[in-house]
């Protein structure tokens, strides 16, 4: 049996949870999310939690098991109270500009500037003061990969740091060249 498979998902108040024709829905205060079940995992809502069973012990069903619960507890978690996740832009004039509320123009240093359109159900947000950029949504698989792409565009330099990092990123910098 799965370690986290096997633990119940705890169902806030605010927090409905649906199962139907192998699709889980969940919807609470800030939205609502469904995800599809594979073969040979059955979800039951029993009272104020969520028990997540498998029907075999093959390998890839038992696989599954620990995966789907932790999706169904990050859509509870992500309906009640959302997922953030912050970059820092570092460079000397390296900046980010918000045209509309999913448009983002970022200016990083190469000859043109690169636009991003977030995908629908995730806000963007920016602190020209911290030069920080805030992304936030109820899908916790769409904001990292929001803040993946994001990143992508620079990621930091290996040498000095400059480039679009995590806020939580450690970076180790590398020596340079010692010079003649």
């Amino acid at each position: 049996m799965s370690r986290i498979g096997k633990n119940p998902i705890p169902i806030p108040k605010a927090v409905q949870v649906t199962v139907a024709d192998g699709v889980v829905q969940v919807k609470g205060p800030k939205g609502a999310l469904q995800h599809p079940l594979p073969v040979g995992i059955n979800v039951a809502v029993e009272g104020e939690q969520v028990v997540v069973t498998r029907t075999g012990d093959l390998p890839s069903v038992r696989a599954l098991h620990g995966l789907i619960r932790a999706l169904l507890a990050n859509a509870v978690s992500g309906v009640t109270s959302g997922f953030k996740r912050e970059l820092d832009i570092v460079g000397v004039g390296y900046k980010a500009e918000l045209k509309g509320p999913r448009e983002l123009v970022l200016s990083l240093g190469f000859s043109h500037q690169v636009t991003y359109k977030a995908p629908e159900g995730v806000a963007i947000r920016y602190d020209a003061k911290a030069n920080r950029l805030t992304i936030e949504g109820i899908d916790k698989q769409r904001v990292g990969q929001v803040a993946a792409e994001i990143r992508s565009v620079r990621p930091p330099d290996v040498y000095k740091g400059k480039g679009v990092k995590y806020s939580d990123e450690v970076l180790k910098l590398k020596a340079g060249k010692t010079g003649a």
